[in-house]
This record gives structure tokens, C-alpha cells and sequence, in this order.
């Protein structure tokens, strides 16, 4: 029988050389709401939400068990969120899952995110699998290399909402620190 890590009190902080990771709050909404309706964050995950959908994602986002706000350690200013899901839709494994505001694409900022996630749930997401994994489209080029940068691996391929999808994995002895 495999031991599951114990379930860490929330709210909880991570840090990184650069980052700040923190529960996300109401006063985070403006740019949250723009996570879910930029074009261009959502060009790979369907579009932007619709409008009507949005006071429902904007009431639940705050304090949300396992999901961060990003934002630069110096300023703190909020540039994207990373969440994992305790029992996504694959066997119960946890997913990672993450978006940054497009002006702040390019300075590594994800990679660093995700890792520190990553390795945070290993410790305090409980459960049976010893991997985590991400789903991202096989078109997004610069989330493939992202997820392969820190480790993970792919490891099945599938159609999901009209195009094809990549999975990915990572164990605790892949995972790569982001920076």
C-alpha cells in the first residue's frame, strides 16, 4: 500500500527566486478576469470564457484550495495562476494546470510557477498515483517545452474539443527545478 502525503494546511505561500505564489484573493479579480477572457491566454483552451460565465468564476476563484496567484516577488504584481486539480479527469491523478498574462510571457516565470507547484503537491495533495500530470494542446508549442523543461513527459496523445491534446507526467524524481 503507497503512502499519501498529508494534506497541508491552507492558505499556504511558496516562494521562488523571482515568485511569489499565494492563495488568490478577491482584489485579484481584474486580472484573473483577464486569465479567463485574453484571446491569446485562452487561444488553446477554447476560447475565452463566456461573458455569462463569468460572475460564477469570479465569486469562486478566492481562496480556492490549491490555487495560486502568481506574482513577482518584488512588485507583487499578480502575472498568472497555477492550480492542481486533486482528482482530475485521468484516474484520479492530480493535474497541474496554469496561465500567465501575455505581457508576461517569455521570462520564465511559468516554468519557475509550475515547478514549485508541482513540487509542492507532491507533499500536500494527497494521493494513490505518485505522478503529476498536465494536459495541454499539442499545437501550444511553448507549453510542451514548458512542461518537458521541468521534467515532465509525454505520455499520450487524444482529441478533446476538436483538437489534439498531449499528456503529460511527471514523478517526484523527474521533476526538474524551474528555473
Amino acid at each position: 500500500m503507497s503512502s499519501t502525503p498529508a494534506e497541508s494546511p491552507w492558505p499556504t505561500t511558496l516562494s521562488t527566486a523571482r515568485l511569489l505564489l499565494r492563495p488568490a484573493e478577491a482584489t485579484d479579480v481584474k486580472e484573473f478576469t483577464r486569465l479567463w477572457t485574453d484571446p491569446e491566454v485562452r487561444r488553446f483552451l477554447g476560447g475565452p470564457v463566456a461573458e455569462q460565465e463569468l460572475p460564477l468564476y469570479q465569486r469562486h476563484f478566492a481562496g480556492r484550495r490549491n490555487a495560486f496567484a502568481v506574482t513577482t516577488r518584488a512588485e507583487r504584481t499578480v502575472v498568472g495562476s497555477v492550480l492542481i486539480d486533486p482528482a482530475p479527469r485521468f484516474d484520479d491523478r492530480r493535474e497541474v494546470s496554469y496561465g500567465l498574462l501575455p505581457e508576461h510571457w517569455g521570462q520564465g516565470y511559468a516554468r519557475e510557477a509550475v515547478a514549485a507547484v508541482v513540487e509542492w503537491a507532491f507533499a500536500h495533495v494527497p494521493s494513490e498515483d505518485p505522478s503529476v500530470i498536465a494536459v495541454t494542446q499539442e499545437a501550444n508549442a511553448r507549453s510542451c517545452r514548458l512542461l518537458e523543461a521541468i521534467g515532465m513527459r509525454h505520455i499520450d496523445s487524444f482529441v478533446e474539443f476538436g483538437a489534439a491534446q498531449a499528456l503529460f507526467s511527471v514523478d517526484r524524481q523527474g521533476l526538474r527545478n524551474g528555473r
